[in-house]
């Protein structure tokens, strides 16, 4: 087991997401970091939707009772094991009784913790990601234990990965939404020739940006939304969609971002900016 002695601002088990279950108005949930998740994993040799925990920005405590091997990755957020610090995307050996811990945010918002043959939590709808309308909870609390299979012996075909960080990044690429065509001449230079910071308003539901645009004041039908969907408000402001937003919004859905924009953007917190690119 493992048993978590803080848990940090918002710790949560996620994979990659609980999928066709949209027009029910489950959204899909899991790691809003992919990129950094699927690369741990890979380094254990894991499926790459096994269970991780996503950290938000201030870290848990976390003690191994079993051995086994992690991996980190994410952002850079002073890890150390039995108080000796430990890299990003180098597989790491754990015996029982060490005590995993967390400390200053230097670099991103959200890191990742994978574990070898990944966390045993319960699947509901086929996932393990929490998210508070279909699982028991939305996060971990202290005191808690999450089951994982013991590991004393592994051989890794690769002990550690160089990985391009996208933490400093600002660009989101982006693909035309429904509504793209809607948008006048100079709605789209606000768009693309100007950075937005991010708002107080961002957390795993959406992410709002603190600067405007004209808005669309014509009222449309409410309409199927991803994540990573580009909404705009008659008042001018946009909103993305994100790991556990909305499944339909009746907002025009001006942009669409890939699945690395939607990482990238993950690892962004208050006042950090972002500018649009068209794909």
């Amino acid at each position: 087991m493992l048993k978590i002695l803080k848990s940090g601002l918002f710790t949560t088990v996620q994979d990659m997401g609980r999928y066709g279950f949209l027009d029910k108005g489950v959204p899909v949930a899991g790691c809003m970091d992919s990129f950094s998740a699927k690369k741990i994993n890979q380094l254990l040799e894991n499926d790459s939707a096994a269970a991780v925990l996503e950290i938000t920005m201030t870290g848990p405590t976390l003690l191994f009772e079993e051995a086994t091997y992690i991996a980190i990755g994410g952002a850079l957020l002073s890890a150390t094991l039995n108080n000796e610090p430990v890299a990003n995307y180098e597989v790491i050996k754990v015996s029982g009784g060490d005590i995993l811990s967390f400390g200053k945010l230097e670099k991103g918002f959200r890191s990742y913790l994978a574990i070898k043959g990944g966390f045993k939590t319960p699947l509901v709808l086929g996932s393990r990601s929490l998210f508070s309308s279909v699982t028991k909870k939305n996060h971990l609390v202290d005191g808690e234990e999450l089951p994982y299979g013991t590991c004393l012996d592994f051989k890794p075909k690769i002990s550690k990965l160089k990985v391009d960080s996208f933490l400093d990044e600002q660009v989101l690429t982006v693909s035309k939404g429904p509504e793209y065509d809607s948008l006048s001449d100079k709605q789209l230079e606000m768009l693309f020739y100007k950075a937005f910071s991010i708002a107080n308003e961002n957390n795993r539901m959406a992410y709002q940006l603190e600067e405007k645009i004209i808005g669309i004041k014509t009222s449309m039908i409410t309409s199927a939304t991803l994540p990573g969907t580009v909404q705009l408000t008659p008042s001018g402001k946009l909103i993305i969609l994100m790991k556990d937003g909305q499944t339909t919004g009746g907002y025009p859905r001006v942009l669409q971002l890939s699945d690395r924009a939607i990482s990238v953007l993950a690892q962004k917190k208050y006042g950090d900016e972002v500018r649009f690119q068209l794909n």
